[in-house]
This record gives C-alpha cells, structure tokens and sequence, in this order.
C-alpha cells in the first residue's frame, strides 16, 4: 500500500508533465518557470537543512569505533577506522563518500542453527554495497556527462568522460555503460525493500517514491537515447539549457517532444524534493559526528563548553545538616553530637 501510494503520487506527476507537454502555450511554464523554480527551492532548502545541522551542538567526541584506539607507543591503532586526528578522519570521510566502506561492514544479520543451537551471524552484503556504489557512481558520471548540454564548448573532461562510458560501442547510438549500471541499481534497491520483511515494514511512501522518481527519470532518458519514437532534437534541448544558465531563457521553435518534458518536468521535481527528503544524507553525513570527529578522548580532555560551575556538598556537610533526622532513623552517624544547647 505504501508502495502504491508513491507509484500514484509518481503517475500525477507523469501525466501532468505530458498535458504540458500537449499544450504549447504550458511549455513556458514547463520549460522555464518550474525549472528556476525548482534549482531556487534546492538552494534555498539545502542552505536552511546545512544552516540547521550546523546549530546542533555537538560537545561530546562521539565517532564510531570499528577498530584499535591510539593508546600506547607499541600498541598498533587503526588510523582509519579509529583515527585520532584530523588526517586520519580525513581518510575516513573519502573512504566512506566514494567508497561507502561501512556499508561492507556487519550489515547482514541472521539466526543460524548449529550444533551448539541457535546463534547470530554477522556478515557482510556486498551485493547491497555493490549495487549501491553503481548507482551513486552512476548517477555522477551521468550527471557530468550531462553537463555538456549547458556549457559551449564542451571541456574536454566532459568529452573523455562520455567516451569512456560508451567505450564498449554497443549499437548505434553508442551504448553507455552507466545507463545499464543505474537502472540495475535502483531496481535492486527497489526488489530489496519489497523483498526483505524487515524493510518492508518499516518503508514509508517516502522510501518508495524517490525510487519510483529515479527510475522513471532514467527510464525517460535511455527511451529519448535509443528509441527512435521517443528521439528530441538535441540542438533544441542545449539551445534550451543554454539559455537557463545565461539567464536569457527561450523556448526553440523546433519541437522537441513529450519524453524531453516529462523527463525534465521529474528532474525538476527530483531537485524540489531532494532538500526536504531522506536523499539529504548526501550532505548530511558531513555533519556526522560519529564521522567527522577524531577519537582523541584518552590523549584530550573534552570539557563541556556550557557546564557550570558546581559547589560540592562534603558528606561531613550534609551529615551536620541532616544529623538529628538521621539520629531518629537510627542512622550510623560518624560524629557524636551533643545534646541540644551544647556545643558539639
């Protein structure tokens, strides 16, 4: 059900795109006001969410320990997986951004039964990190390849970037292979979350529909590459692209057709939702404190910045306060004191 409320959420979408695209008078408002609309709601929300994390006080070093800690000389400590300074915490961000190691770690958790009975396995699902890493590094590659529709002339990084992706020349046009990698990806993400008990019950509509929304944005963009029904006029589109970055936006008068402008009508809603939605853990795991922090608590001394100054109350104190009630409860009293009017 929450699965279908998404896909319904995502088939709004789709339609309304392609009255928009029908309708020649809507494609201004398709092709120029959503558009800036959509890139000033993406700056604006990841500038509130960043300013948001950045208040959080985090007083305490809290990072995640998977390994020895710097203690002694002769006692080897893990640089990366428990770094004690800021090059080693370093180190740890890059793995964890383009490589994503934790997720090869004890993410796969079972009962097995064996001779000593039943027990808990901790292993490693590298067909989740696997697909996971395809279609992140897909999605960039694709991203700077697409990069060559709003710069004239294309930079030369682009350029060998599209080569190297079409590089097994598979067809005509060109087959790129991030195009087969992101799709495999977010189907498996997708089949994961139906497949699995566990995550199914805890899925909301909002775990679905950026699924929904990715897939039907590649989808969009493979059919206009190598269906030739589906095929837009590529100038139009950069003369389009152009002109949104230069401020001096047109509609072309070549028609382009309707996959261009739903495809274009979901990236905008992708770039809308992204700052209000669970896909912010792209920035957000910047501001982990159980990443972003060295774990020197034996060499340093954290104090808490906002701790005040406290009076301690000596039990001596407190028991010359209290002596006569605790006389009355038969309570051992390490002072004999003398009975009222004299002095103790």
């Amino acid at each position: 059900m929450r699965a279908l409320v998404a896909l319904i959420a995502l088939i709004i979408l789709i339609v309304v795109a392609y009255a928009g695209a029908k309708v020649d008078g809507l494609h201004m408002v398709f092709g120029i006001l959503i558009p800036y609309l959509a890139v000033a709601t993406f700056v604006v929300g990841i500038i509130l969410r960043v300013v948001q994390w950045a208040k959080v006080p985090a007083p305490f070093r809290i990072p995640t320990t998977a390994g020895q800690q710097k203690t002694l000389p002769w006692i080897k400590s893990s640089y990366l997986d428990n770094p004690h300074n800021t090059l080693g915490v370093l180190g740890r961000m890059a793995l964890e951004v383009l490589v994503f190691r934790s997720l090869v770690r004890n993410t796969s958790t079972e009962i097995r039964n064996g001779e000593d009975g039943e027990k808990v396995v901790y292993n490693s699902n590298l067909w989740l990190w696997g697909f996971a890493l395809a279609f992140h590094w897909s999605f960039l590659i694709i991203l700077i390849r697409h990069s060559r529709f709003f710069t004239a002339p294309v930079p030369f990084f682009i350029q060998w970037t599209e080569y190297l992706d079409g590089i097994l020349q598979i067809g005509v046009p060109a087959f790129y292979i991030t195009d087969g990698l992101i799709l495999a990806g977010l189907t498996f993400l997708f089949v994961r979350r139906l497949y699995s008990s566990q995550l199914r019950y805890i899925s909301l509509p909002g775990d679905y529909f950026p699924l929904f929304l990715l897939i039907s944005i590649a989808l969009t963009g493979v059919c206009m590459r190598y269906m030739p029904h589906a095929r837009v006029d590529v100038e139009a589109v950069k003369l389009l692209a152009i002109g949104l970055v230069t401020f001096s936006p047109s509609i072309p008068e070549a028609p382009i057709g309707p996959y261009f402008w739903i495809h274009l009508f979901l990236v905008c809603a992708l770039i809308t939702y992204f700052p209000f939605s669970k896909l912010m853990h792209a920035g957000g795991v910047f501001f982990s404190p159980t990443r972003n922090m060295a774990n020197s608590n034996r060499a340093i001394h954290h104090p808490l910045p906002w701790a005040l100054e406290t009076h301690p109350h000596k039990y001596a104190d407190y028991e010359e306060h209290f002596h006569d009630k605790m006389a009355k409860c038969g309570l051992p009293l390490d002072k004999e004191y003398a009975d009222e009017g004299e002095e103790g």
